[in-house]
This record gives structure tokens, sequence and C-alpha cells, in this order.
């Protein structure tokens, strides 16, 4: 795609991100008090915080319709009390992630790429997330961690990839994120970084000019993927910030959750799709609910995916319908549907 120009304004007093992130809203009567949500039960939404804590950036509160139980950004951020409702088909650990960690911080499933949990902490408790009981503290990554991933990755020479995620590795500093992708550039056989985020749509802020600087100055291709279920979380602050990436010569993608009662319709999903391609980026993964405890009330069947896809088809062109995928614990590859 080519470079995108859009107005943008110039702002009188500039967000800096950080503040945004030190000022999430994270009590349950305030969330309630701000979209005017009074007739929900609040002891209800206290309880279910208690296992996954209650995580929203002010800016993405914005784009939630007020008075409105049903909005479909609300949905995936509210605690629910079938949270609290345990089933033989959930796990703690759906992905099984332990058994592919050969040191902490790391892990290798896939041919040619590891994933570098860089953050135990994101902007945003999205309330399906299938990293809700991961354990980050035997994951957390300081200077001896570090080294020791980047020996393993210099010691095979398949790997070509890394992924950064976490939580959300935006969460983290430019300049810790910098440092980390200068050295896994010195890595002769590495080709790309890929980066895991949420925090483009969740707090477009972000995207500031340390964050071009670094992902621009690195020789390794830079490939960003973005998570957004529905149009309404892109505003025009999204927008913006999407386009600065896509300018900065930065691959876009994005990857979904199909989610029940938010985004399992052909239409929303198209109406998605569309958005985010005027912003730069293609669909890239649109995934089945993993089986974690604690979010099986957001589960669509099979089938019922199965006939989005036909209608999705039926809608858009091929490169505008993402891959309806399935990660499966043990399988070489994500399993499409």
């Amino acid at each position: 795609m080519n470079a995108i120009s859009l107005q943008v304004p110039s702002p009188i007093a500039p967000i800096l991100w950080n503040s945004v992130l030190a000022d999430l809203v994270t009590n349950p009567d305030e969330l309630c008090d701000l979209l005017a949500l009074g007739e929900l039960d609040r002891e209800s939404i206290r309880k279910s915080c208690e296992g996954f804590p209650l995580r929203v950036p002010r800016p993405y509160l914005s784009r939630i319709k007020v008075a409105d139980p049903q909005d479909p950004l609300l949905l995936q951020i509210l605690p629910r009390t079938e949270e609290l409702i345990t089933t033989d088909a959930a796990q703690l650990d759906p992905l099984q992630e332990k058994q592919f960690s050969p040191v902490p911080g790391l892990l290798h499933k896939y041919h040619g790429r590891v994933l570098v949990v860089l953050s135990g902490s994101c902007a945003i408790h999205c309330r399906y997330c299938f990293r809700r009981h991961f354990p980050y503290e035997d994951a957390r990554i300081g200077k001896t961690q570090w080294q020791a991933i980047l020996e393993y990755i210099e010691a095979d020479d398949t790997i070509t990839e890394v992924i950064f995620s976490g939580g959300d590795p935006l969460n983290s500093t430019d300049a810790s994120l910098a440092a980390k992708t200068s050295d896994l550039a010195e890595i002769a056989h590495l080709k790309r970084l890929r980066i895991h985020t949420r925090q483009p749509v969740m707090i477009p802020q972000r995207v500031n000019t340390q964050l071009l600087n670094w992902t621009s100055e690195t020789r390794l291709d830079v490939v960003m993927v973005l998570h957004s279920n529905h149009a309404q979380e892109i505003d025009h602050h999204v927008e913006v910030a999407l386009i600065k990436l896509r300018n900065n010569g930065i691959t876009l993608l994005n990857q979904s959750v199909l989610l029940k009662g938010i985004n399992d319709d052909a239409q929303v999903l198209a109406e998605l799709n569309e958005r985010l391609f005027e912003c730069g980026v293609l669909p890239y993964y649109l995934h089945m609910l993993d089986p974690v405890q604690g979010a099986m009330h957001f589960s669509v069947s099979r089938q019922r995916a199965m006939q989005i896809k036909a209608d999705l088809q039926a809608l858009l062109p091929g490169y505008l319908v993402p891959r309806f995928a399935v990660e499966e614990p043990h399988a070489p590859n994500k399993t499409t549907l």
C-alpha cells in the first residue's frame, strides 16, 4: 500500500501515553458512573474483578456509548458473573504454553520464530484474554533472562523472526524497546521483528516520535500485529496513529477474536475490515476463542463461525477477509477453518 496522507490537527497540549497509562479506570463504580450504567449489579461486577481486575484506558472508554449495557466495546471490558463459572471445557492455560518455554520469557512453539513475553501488563484487561491466568512472574525478563534469550536465539539459525508479546510489549519504555531491538539486530540470521500490541488502538498517544524512531532505525523488517474487534474502536485519533505507523514503513496487520454478542456477525466484521483498510491495516487472523476459564460466555460455535465466514466472503474482496483460525496446543501451526 502507498503512503496515506491525512490532515492532522495540531493539539494544543499533547497527552503523553504514560500519563494515560497511569490514569486507567480500575474501579467498577467509576466505570458504571462514567457510562451511566445505574441498572447494573455493581456488587456482582466487583466480585467478578477479584481474579482479573478491571483495567480500561480513558481514550477507549470515550468510544463506548453512554447508558448502553449492550455496547460492543463495553462487553469486552465489563466484568460479569459468567466469569466465575468453571467448566470442564475450559482451562487456565488453554494453549499449554509452559511446555514451549526453553528459557524464561521465551516461547518457541512454531518453526522459524520465537515469542518473547516482554511485559506482564496491558493497558486494558479484555475479559476474554487467553493469558488472564498466565504466570507472568515466572516469565519476568531482567538482564540475566534477556541475555539467555539472546543466546538461545543466536544458537538456532533457523529462527528468523522474533515476536514481542505480553501482556502488551508497548507497555515497555521506548528506551528499553530500542535497546532490545538493537541487540536482536546484531544476530545475523534474524530478519523480522513482529510486535503484537493493542496499545495503538487503546491509547493512540503511544505512537510517539520515539516509537517511530526506533522502529525505523533498525535493519529488521518491522511488522505490527494490532488487535481490534469492532469498527467502533477506531476513532479519528486511532486512525491518525495507525497512518503514522504505516507511513513509517511498518507492515500493519490486525487480528481479532470472534466474540459472541460483540462481532459474531458478518456485517460487523465487514465494517471493521473496511475501516482497518482505510487506516493502512490488512486483516490477518480471526481467532476462535481460546477455551480459557472465565471467558467461555464469549464462545461462538464452529458451525456458526463457518456461516459467518461464508457470509463475509460474499461481502468483501478476498484480501479483506481474515483467516479464521484455531490455535491448538500441539499443532505445528495455527489451524484454519
